[in-house]
Parts: structure tokens; C-alpha cells; sequence
């Protein structure tokens, strides 16, 4: 499915269709914020960590019984957080959080404005045109959030579409989901989260008027695809469970309760998207989890009408679609792991024919149709690569070259169909975020704009690597290095980052923020682990299911590696991972706790075996094709077991810490990272900072603005540099 036009179906929010995935934030230059402090004020300064009650509580499966004396941290009417119990222990970690952190305050008050320095705050994206409006978006200075224009192709006043600032006032938290324009220019779509507990509301705004129109959709988690000429949105709702099992029709002036479901799927694994293909002639209907994929046709025209499904599908199969000129196009792994693409008539749309077969070599990723030419996007050892083909030969590649030993390049935002020009982005670990426009006709990169950074950038200071470094089991591990070319040649302090699931490759691209441990002295490295895609397929199914543990391992060789060729020594090795790449946190910290100067562990999935085993929270049943389900297979149980992070803490020396949590976050509960802490608390035998700090009013992502997410990261940053004694 082409990645300019099916941005709706699973990737509104950044993430897959059922994923745990979020990068920590000091892996790239974020924008979030929110304007209030949602850590609680203490009435007096603590003297000493909380020491959560243990209360008597087990489980058994496969014939396996495991105690749990934290379970009551987990309040019993989540999703509704109202235990007293509960709610005091947060905010009691909260208050020890800013105790301990109250004597660096001016560390972090430093790190804060040297970051906030290199952000232009009266920032703009570069206009894109899209029918006869050009469209941009733009900050203020001092702004928290967006604005969001349009001005005539023709010429003529920018008109102030949608403004975050707005949407934003007297809310503690806010987040915009879907943004979408109607083909004719007169309607903006767009969806909203007030509390991070991602339910958005959508609404319909009149861009002739400048009216809101009466049409409100609750409980959205999903893109909103225009359809019947402009006249009708599709989306999905979010179940109870947090998942999308369906597709909706709303028709605009239509009461909502009048909306009328195209598509149920019945399978709970499985998520739902939608969007449009190339020529916008039809509502493309995905469903699917981590390995597995079904798509339906429906005109667009008639989003009620009669669907085509592409092909039944098949539990491993993956596949994606477009069409063009009555031809399916196909982009699957049916035959080859690391994909194919394949056409096919659209009266048989399930017979398949190869036009480019899959390769060891290259990692097919997708694909994008334009009116002259397509576009194949994948990776060459491990180094992304955009190629525009021809119809009329398509196994002839035009590479658009990129010359720096390591960076992250890709398709950006190309709306329309007819064109003769693309809109790329561009960075490396030293090279700051870059928009170019690549002109078809005669293979020239326009460079359009290059991230301003006030307070002075000269990139001539700084190297970029790209390294291998040899794992236990013979496998090569890349590893991306930034650091300034006048750091001292001894072993020094260097910070680790990773992520390693869902097929996810760990782009190495540019952080301002990351320049802060850069500039004092760190190398900056990222490790492309199994678990990951970065080097096809086949890596990213090297650390899944019953390989799982190769992941944690690549990472803690990754870290032998750089010590032994020079870059570091065991204990000036800062870590951070979020999400699924906090799993990785908590699994290394009981592994190899000696490596760690200081461990940053954000909304970390550590209670693994008890989350996969509940199959009425959020995620679950997705998740098994990625994790295993341990309610099925013993051998499941077991493995995750081993490794497990909570389940695993033992009474041994651990690394200094900071966790951090979301109270409303849906994709990892608050609960995980608050009994893991609170574990570890138990057992740990040495003095080391441990921290635990929860945002009562975010979920997943942390803070939602500008500043105050700068601000965290200068609380990690503050925190890494005071652990491995390098506060100022």
C-alpha cells in the first residue's frame, strides 16, 4: 500500500497497528510539552524512598506457580485510576523523584536552556502543494504547539487552518492524532487527545467558514479518510481493549449514531486501518497484527458498496496494496523474507505476479505510485535507499545517492499523484533534519531547508561512524558513533541507545538534545540489534519469539565491543531505551549491571509474562505473534520466564536508574514500571540512585508540547551526567 496515501491506516501515531514501540527521547529531537507539572508537590521533602506494602498474591500456569506481592499495584477498575492505595504510592515515588533531583535543578535548568537554544522557535515546515493549496505549519516563539496554513497555489493571504495553541488551552495534556483536508480544500479533519490515554475526538472544520461544524466522533483511534467526493469520513473506533476492529462510514451533517459499520473484523488479534490508494479511486480496508495481513477494496465513491478482498490471508503472510490504472500492485512476503513486489489484475486480485523478486541483499521496505513513475524504498546493508523505476522497465533503478557513511533518508510528505518532483528528508548523526526536493526529469536534490539551530551548530567539530561489532553467536552487529573529533582518545563516557522489536530499525539520524552529552565529552552510540530490521527481514526475526533473548545479548556484546575497541570502559556506559526498548533496560540491568554507569528506562514493558498472560488488556492477543502467548504454550511461558525483567530482579548490585511511566498510558500501564520499581527496591543490595517518576496526566509519549519535553529530557540528561560524575 502506498506510504503517501495509507498514512491513515496504522501509522497516525507513529507506530504499527499493535506495537509497544516508542523510542526514547533522547534517540531524536522530540516536540513534546505540556504547560503544567504533572509530577505532585510534595507537602514535605521525603527523607527516604517509598517501600511499597507487599500483599500476598500468585498465579499458576503450566503447572508453574509465580508470587506477585506488588499485583495490588495494579488498580482494579483500570482503565478508571481511583485507588487511594495506589494513587499514594505514585505520588509518593513522585515525591522522591524531586527530592533527589532538587539539588541538580540547577544542572537541569542549565541543560534546559542550552537545549531550548537550539530549537527556532518561530520554526516553519517547507510549503507543500497539494491541489491549489500550498500547506505549511508553523511555530511561534515561546508557543507550545503548532499552527497550521494554507495559502493558494494562485497566490493570494495564508489562512490559518488549525491552531494547537488553541485546541490546547486549560487542558494539562494535548495531542493531535489525524489531520486531513478534503480533496475539494473544504474540509479539515482532525482528531484530538486531551488526557494520553489516546481516544481521540475527531471534528470537521468548514475552511470556507472557518466554522466547526456540529459533527463530533469520540473514542477515534485511527486515520479519517475522505470519501463519496469529499461528503463522508471513514475511521475506527477503539474498543474497550483499546483496539480497532472496525471501519466506519460517517456522512457529514449525519447524526453519529447514524454511522454505519463497512467492516468488523472478527479476529482479536487483529487491528483495522484504512486509507486511499494512489488515484484516491479506492478505500483501501487493512487489517492484521505483527506478522499477518488481509486487505479489501471498496470504491471510494461507494465506501458501502461491495468489497474486494485482495487475497484470504495467511499466518505469516504479509502484504500491503495499491492501485493503479485497474492493476493491483502488491508488496508481500510470500515467497521471499524480505519481500517482493507483485501485480495482479483487479478482477483476480489474488494472482500474483512477480515484477521485482526478492533479494538476500536488499530489504524491500515499500513502495509509492506516481502518475510517470514509482518509487521502491528499502535497505542496503543496513543504509536506506530510495529508487525511482519506470512502468515500462521496472527492473531499471535510478538510486537517489546519499554520500555519508551512516544517515537516515526516505520519502516525506508527497501528496499528489501527478508529479514531477519528490519531497525527501534527510539526516545523519551529524547532519541536522534536511528537506529536499529531488527533481525526476533531470536527477537533481534541491536542498529546500536545513534545521536552523540558533545557538551555533558547526558540524565540522563532530565524526560520524558506522561500526561492527561481532556478538557471541558470530553475528555482526552495526553500530552508529557520533562524537566530537576532539574527544580525548582514552576510554571515556559514552551513551548506549537501542530499541530492537517489531521490526523496527533505529534510523541514525540528528538530536540537538543529544549534542548536550556530546558536547561534555560522550560518544553517542546506537545499536542496530536483531529484533530491529535494520539488516532485512531475517535481523528483525532473530530477536522475536523463541530468539527474543538475541536482541539483549546483541546489545550487551554492542557494549563489550566498544570497550574493548577503545570508545569506553564498564561503568562510564549510560543506557536508555523506551517502550519495548525499556524490556531491553530492565533485561541488561539484571544481566550485566557492572556495564552501567546509569540506566534510563522509559515506560519500560518489564512485566512481561503477566501482561502477555491477561488477554483482556490493551495489546495482548496482538502482541503474542511477537512475543508468544504463555497461556497456550508452556515452552512460551517458560521462555519469557527467563527473561522477563521483573520476574528476573535478584538480590545483587544494580546500576544506578531513572524509570519513568505515563498513568494514563494505554500501551504500557503505569503498573509495570511502579512494581518493578518497586521489586528492585526489595532486592537490590547497593546505595545506587533509583528513581521512579510518573506523569498523572500523559500517557505513552510523556509530555505533549515543546518545552516541558525538552525539560525531561534535561532531567535525563542531568541525571546521567550527576551518575557518572559529571555534574556541574
Amino acid at each position: 500500500m502506498s506510504s503517501k496515501r495509507l498514512v491513515a491506516a496504522f501509522s497516525v501515531f507513529g507506530l504499527s497497528v499493535s506495537s509497544l514501540a516508542l523510542s526514547a527521547p533522547l534517540a531524536a529531537q522530540a516536540t513534546d510539552a505540556n504547560q503544567e507539572s504533572s509530577v505532585s508537590k510534595p507537602s514535605s521533602e521525603p527523607t527516604a524512598p517509598p517501600v511499597a506494602e507487599k500483599r500476598d498474591y500468585s498465579y499458576s500456569h503450566h503447572g508453574i506457580t509465580i508470587s506477585d506481592p506488588y499485583h495490588w499495584l495494579r488498580d482494579a477498575s483500570y482503565p478508571t485510576i481511583d485507588d487511594e492505595d495506589v494513587l499514594d504510592h505514585v505520588k509518593a515515588e513522585n515525591a522522591w523523584f524531586e527530592a533527589q533531583m532538587k539539588p541538580h535543578q540547577k544542572l537541569v535548568d542549565t541543560l534546559f536552556e542550552e537545549m531550548k537554544a537550539r530549537i527556532k522557535e518561530d520554526d516553519s515546515t517547507v510549503p507543500q502543494k497539494d491541489g491549489d493549496w500550498l500547506y505549511w505549519s508553523e511555530f511561534e516563539e515561546g508557543a507550545e504547539y503548532r499552527k497550521y496554513y494554507r495559502k493558494p497555489v494562485a497566490g493570494g493571504d495564508a489562512q490559518l487552518i488549525l491552531d494547537e495553541n488553541a485546541l490546547a488551552d486549560g487542558v494539562e495534556y494535548f495531542r493531535l492524532g489525524s489531520f486531513s483536508v478534503s480533496k475539494n480544500g473544504r474540509y479539515l479533519a482532525y482528531s484530538t487527545d486531551t488526557d494520553g490515554s489516546e481516544r481521540f475526538t475527531a471534528r470537521i472544520k468548514d475552511l470556507e467558514t472557518g466554522e466547526l461544524l456540529p459533527d463530533e466522533i469520540p473514542g477515534t483511534l485511527s486515520g479519517l479518510t475522505w470519501v463519496m467526493g469529499d461528503r463522508g469520513l471513514v475511521y475506527g473506533l477503539a474498543t474497550k481493549e483499546w483496539r480497532v476492529d472496525n471501519a466506519r462510514l460517517h456522512v457529514i451533517g449525519q447524526p453519529v449514531e447514524q454511522d454505519v459499520e463497512i467492516y468488523h473484523e472478527e479476529d482479536e488479534g487483529f487491528r483495522v486501518g484504512t486509507g486511499l490508494t494512489a488515484q484516491e479511486d479506492w478505500l483501501v480496508i487493512a487489517t492484521g497484527d505483527n506478522e499477518t495481513s488481509e486487505v479489501r477494496l471498496v470504491p471510494a465513491a461507494d465506501p458501502t458498496g461491495e468489497q474486494i478482498l485482495v487475497k484470504p490471508h495467511r499466518k505469516g503472510v504479509e502484504y500491503d496494496v495499491d492501485v493503479r490504472d485497474g492493476k493491483v500492485w502488491v508488496h508481500t512476503n510470500d515467497d521471499h523474507v524480505n519481500f517482493r513486489l507483485a501485480t495482479a489484475p483487479l478482477d483476480n486480485p489474488g494472482d500474483w505476479t512477480t515484477l521485482i523478486a526478492g533479494s538476500d541483499e536488499f530489504y524491500l521496505t515499500g513502495f509509492d505510485l506516481f502518475k510517470n513513475f514509482f518509487v521502491t524504498e528499502g535497505r542496503l546493508e543496513g543504509l536506506d535507499q530510495i529508487q525511482l523505476r519506470s512502468y515500462a522497465e521496472p527492473a531499471l533503478v535510478k538510486p537517489i545517492a546519499f554520500m555519508e557513511p551512516s544517515f537516515s533518508a526516505g520519502l516525506s510528505d508527497n501528496p499528489e499523484y501527478d508529479t514531477d518532483r519528490l519531497r525527501l528528508s534527510y539526516a545523519s548523526m551529524v547532519t541536522p533534519n534536511s528537506v529536499y526536493d529531488y527533481l525526476v526529469d533531470t536527477a537533481e536534490l534541491e536542498l529546500l531547508k536545513q534545521q536552523e539551530i540558533p545557538s551555533g551548530y558547526d558540524p565540522d567539530l563532530y565524526v560520524t561512524e558506522r561500526l561492527t561489532v561481532r556478538a557471541r553467536d558470530g553475528a555482526m552487529v552495526p553500530v552508529s558513533v557520533v562524537r566530537r573529533k576532539d574527544r580525548p582518545a582514552e576510554p571515556g563516557p559514552l551513551h548506549l541507545y537501542a530499541y530492537g522489536a517489531y521490526g523496527y530499525a533505529t534510523p541514525p539520524g540528528f538530536s540537538t538534545t543529544r549534542l548536550s552529552l556530546v558536547d561534555r565529552g560522550y560518544a553517542y552510540a546506537i545499536a542496530h540489534i536483531r529484533g530491529g530490521d535494520d539488516l532485512g527481514r531475517n535481523w528483525y526475526l532473530g530477536g522475536k519469539l523463541n530468539e527474543r533473548t538475541n536482541t539483549f545479548t546483541d546489545f550487551v556484546d554492542v557494549a563489550k565491543g566498544l570497550v574493548a575497541e577503545g570508545y569506553t570502559a564498564p561503568g562510564k556506559i549510560s543506557i536508555s531505551g523506551g517502550s519495548a526498548g525499556g524490556e531491553l533496560m530492565g533485561v541488561v540491568a539484571n544481566t550485566d549491571p557492572e556495564l552501567w554507569g546509569a540506566v534510563v528506562a522509559h515506560v519500560p514493558f518489564v512485566d512481561v509474562l503477566s501482561t502477555m498472560l491477561d488477554k483482556d488488556l490493551p495489546l495482548t492477543p496482538g502482541e503474542w505473534p511477537e512475543w508468544g502467548n504463555p497461556i497456550e504454550s508452556k515452552q512460551a511461558f517458560a521462555y519469557m520466564l527467563s527473561y522477563s525483567p521483573y520476574d528476573q530482579v535478584i538480590a545483587q548490585d544494580y546500576p544506578p536508574m531513572l524509570v519513568t511511566a505515563g498513568l494514563n498510558d494505554p500501551r504500557v500501564t503505569y503498573w509495570e514500571p511502579a512494581k518493578w520499581v518497586a521489586k528492585l527496591r526489595e532486592y537490590k543490595t547497593d546505595d545506587n540512585t533509583l528513581l521512579l517518576k510518573t506523569n498523572m496526566g500523559a500517557g505513552h509519549g510523556g509530555k505533549s508540547g515543546r518545552f516541558e519535553s525538552i525539560r525531561e529530557m534535561a532531567e535525563e540528561v542531568a541525571f546521567i551526567l550527576w551518575q557518572n560524575g559529571r555534574a556541574e
